[in-house]
């Protein structure tokens, strides 16, 4: 009896051995303070770029690419998320609206309605005529809110042709062009939570496209 009182009494004493490990770390889990959330940070180095597409009704889909610029302003920005919103930085100094004036540049181009493939020289291209029709409306949002941008200037507007891949071709097959426009855009004491919205719309007031450039 004696000696199987000891076997006992010793798987007992080892039993609460092989727990203190497992205890401490236990305990040790939970005065571990728990990792605060990564702050998600972002840049706007080269600006704030916009794309979107576009398309005619019965006629021709087409692509719209842009940035917006103001100096090295954007080159230096940087917003930070938190528990009380977006935060915005240029070195450590925070900022809260856009300068006084912003340059936006874009560039609009035909390309295929369908993402499949089709023949060359078949379906409906973007003509002269098309984009001389259409009408540009700026706006600042905010939420819901749309407020139409001040006196806009146009700074500069080109018209190039682009050439197809076959050169050889090039008078047997359809023109196509790319129109490339400068504005200079007011944006004094606007906050930079606002989006620049350029809406499209046809002489007769149908929208036919919509982008937007935002932080």
């Amino acid at each position: 009896m004696v000696v199987r009182a000891s076997r006992s009494a010793c798987l007992v004493l080892a039993a609460i051995v092989a727990c203190l490990p497992l205890i401490a770390e236990q305990k040790k889990d939970k005065n571990k303070k728990p990792k605060p959330p990564e702050l998600r940070v972002e840049n706007y180095f080269g600006g704030v770029f916009l794309m979107g597409d576009g398309g005619i009704p019965n006629g021709a889909c087409f692509r719209i690419n842009g940035r917006v610029t103001s100096g090295d302003f954007f080159n230096d920005l940087k917003s930070y998320d938190t528990d009380d919103g977006v935060i915005f930085k240029r070195g450590q100094n925070e900022v809260s609206d856009f300068p006084d004036s912003l340059f936006l540049s874009f560039a609009i181009h035909d390309q295929p309605c369908d993402t499949g493939l089709q023949p060359v020289g078949t379906g409906a291209y973007l003509t002269q005529q098309e984009m001389s029709d259409l009408k540009l409306s700026l706006y600042w949002k905010n939420g819901v809110e749309l407020r139409p941008v001040g006196k806009i200037k146009l700074l500069n507007h080109t018209v190039d042709r682009l050439m197809p891949y076959a050169k050889d071709l090039a008078d047997e097959l359809p023109k196509r062009y790319m129109w490339t426009y400068d504005l200079n855009i007011p944006a004094s004491g606007v906050p930079l939570t606002d989006s620049l919205v350029l809406v499209f719309r046809t002489a007769e007031g149908h929208i036919v496209a919509r982008v937007a450039a935002r932080l």
